[in-house]
């Protein structure tokens, strides 16, 4: 299904709230009153980002749902420990922070590496998703399964093992953290390029100069490989919406939602004219559809 254009709009932000998980702060958003007949939403945001990435969703959603918004350790306002960052430790914290803090099952609303993140969590832990929302969901599926595998890149073996070094890796961040290098990126990956504020770009670049910001940077390079897509598709039991921004430079999602359907073939799926976080730039659609999904459920 292809859904129409939109024009989206500023939004306010709801209160921080924060939460000790492990010793460590993490940082949370809770916006609306719990619905009796009504499950919670979890937003979780996609590499780099935070819950500054929800803010419009938030304000458009939480009158008819509770909302919830959390950033994964490592990201926006929660600590950067100097850890191993995986997929296996950011669904370790949305299992306790669903069942510490929400205390019912949610349906978790994922983009990019968020995702995946929220996949993890509704396949292997399905007593706490009520449902799940992926929009552009990174994870790779198993070899064989996968989508339009790329030829060998030499040169980006090569970039690859150089981020491995602490040198190189440092260099990098602070290259990409610089405001001109985030906007740049945001409009390779955003069709509307008048969704592209100073405020988003500030948002972005702000926990980029939290202490020990530069090395969660370098861990995500040497985090091996989750659990493949395919092989949680098959455990997941819970309803499922994809939302996919079709423009998005980063993948083929025509060809990423077919194998999602060969998997997960009772999954609701809708197309919209966006880039890669459709959330934040086409809000209006984004919040309609998913009301829509969980209301006629």
């Amino acid at each position: 299904m292809t859904a129409p254009a939109s024009v989206s709009q500023p939004t306010n932000r709801p209160p921080s709230a924060y939460w000790q998980w492990r010793g460590q702060p993490i940082h949370y958003v809770v916006a609306g009153e719990p619905q009796e007949n009504r499950p919670p939403l979890l937003l979780v945001h996609g590499f780099g980002a935070s819950t500054d990435h929800w803010r419009k969703n938030i304000q458009g959603l939480e009158a008819d749902f509770q909302v919830w918004a959390i950033d994964l350790l490592g990201f926006g306002r929660s600590a950067k420990p100097d850890w191993e960052y995986s997929g296996s430790l950011w669904q370790a914290q949305l299992y306790d922070f669903i069942t510490e803090n929400i205390g019912r099952p949610a349906v978790l609303a994922g983009n990019s590496l968020g995702g995946y993140t929220a996949l993890c969590v509704a396949a292997n832990h399905p007593e706490t998703a009520a449902g799940l929302v992926l929009l552009n969901s990174a994870g790779p599926f198993s070899e064989g399964a996968a989508v339009a595998p790329p030829r060998p890149n030499p040169v980006a073996k090569l970039m690859q093992s150089l981020l491995l070094q602490p040198l190189p890796s440092w260099l990098l961040f602070q290259y990409v953290r610089q405001p001109a290098i985030i906007r740049r990126t945001l409009e390779q990956v955003y069709l509307d390029k008048s969704a592209i504020t100073d405020e988003l770009v500030d948002d972005i670049r702000r926990p980029s100069c939290d202490p020990g910001a530069a090395k969660v940077f370098a861990s995500v390079f040497k985090s091996r490989q989750g659990e493949r897509v395919d092989e949680l598709l098959q455990k997941l039991t819970c309803p499922l919406l994809m939302l996919w921004g079709e423009g998005d430079p980063w993948m083929n999602c025509r060809d990423k939602g077919a194998k999602f359907r060969q998997y997960y073939p009772s999954l609701t799926e809708y197309y919209l004219q966006a880039g890669h976080c459709p959330q934040d730039e086409v809000p209006e659609q984004v919040n309609g559809l998913l009301r829509e999904w969980l209301l006629g459920r």
